[in-house]
């Protein structure tokens, strides 16, 4: 009986310290502990550390309180400007309400997910392309107010953060923008050449006023070319040749009737009486009294002389 007895309380020992050691549960850190008591959940959550529960009659489930970084997976749609998309993104959540977390819906992470690919395409049909490749701040802010909506209040899931991370283009598009961008680039080149062209004109036009006030400073301009151009130790010297020395020219041969400075101006109606009166001039013929004053011409024969004679003794025509 007395070995009975002592086997009988070892069992019984054996059976309180397996009780007492499956009501024993530690929490991590990390994590909260939600309790069901006979398949009631308890209003409180567990706190982080070591915690007892009836083995029998209560069932603790432990939510993982880390922010999640889940990926989004791409989704094909078409922008308000009918362009064809392939977006995928990203999503930052994290439980704030353990029990809402687990009584209310079955799989949030799954949940979660779904809810971000039906949101990604609502959001894309609503922008256009531009915004999608340019303002993805607003389009991430969209994005995360209509998740936290639908999974905040009922749920206990809080989103931080959604984030497009990569938009796919048609390849034709993809070209159509290339082309775009380079016809850009194009008209900024031309654009900035004939600027600078521009400011040059007038910078020489500028420089050329002030030579013209002084022949000298020309002169000096044009041998320090020559400098320059010999500093090279080229073969072959390009010698300037000044303008100024072919309107001199040109004024010592009466070529140059233009006047110049110093010399009066005269008006159009006096060019023009002078020039018919120069006109009249030169339209009346040479008057020869006798055929003395007619140089004789070499080579001709005397029987040629008196023909010619004649000629010059006939009256002038008179006008």
């Amino acid at each position: 009986m007395a070995e009975a007895a002592f086997v009988l309380l070892g069992v019984i020992g054996f059976v309180i310290l397996l009780i007492i050691l499956s009501s024993i549960k530690v929490v991590q850190q990390v994590e909260r502990g939600v309790v069901f008591r006979l398949g009631q959940v308890q209003s409180h959550f567990r706190p982080p550390g070591l915690t007892l529960i009836f083995p029998v009659i209560d069932r603790m489930t432990k939510v993982n309180m880390q922010t999640v970084a889940m990926g989004v997976p791409a989704q094909e749609g078409i922008t308000q400007d009918n362009v064809s998309v392939r977006v995928d993104a990203v999503v930052y959540f994290r439980v704030i309400d353990p029990v809402k977390a687990i009584v209310n819906v079955q799989n949030y992470n799954w949940a979660i997910s779904q809810v971000a690919q039906t949101s990604l395409r609502s959001v894309i049909g609503r922008a256009d392309m531009q915004q999608l490749l340019s303002d993805r701040e607003s389009i991430n802010a969209e994005l995360r107010q209509i998740m936290d909506g639908m999974t905040e209040a009922p749920w206990g899931v809080k989103i931080e953060r959604v984030e497009i991370k990569d938009v796919s283009l048609p390849e034709g598009m993809k070209r159509s923008m290339a082309r775009q961008a380079e016809a850009e680039r194009e008209r900024r080149a031309r654009i900035i050449t004939a600027d600078g062209e521009f400011q040059a004109s007038k910078r020489l036009a500028a420089a050329a006023e002030v030579m013209a006030q002084d022949p000298a400073s020309l002169q000096l301009r044009l041998l320090q070319t020559v400098v320059e151009v010999a500093a090279e130790k080229n073969s072959t010297l390009v010698m300037p040749f000044p303008v100024e020395l072919l309107r001199f020219f040109d004024r010592a041969a009466g070529g140059d009737q233009t006047p110049r400075e110093g010399t009066p101006r005269t008006d159009l109606a006096e060019r023009l009486a002078k020039a018919e009166e120069e006109l009249a001039e030169a339209g009346e013929p040479a008057s020869i009294d006798s055929v003395k004053e007619v140089p004789p011409v070499p080579g001709l024969e005397a029987k040629e002389q008196p023909g010619i004679a004649a000629r010059h003794e006939e009256p002038p025509t008179q006008r």
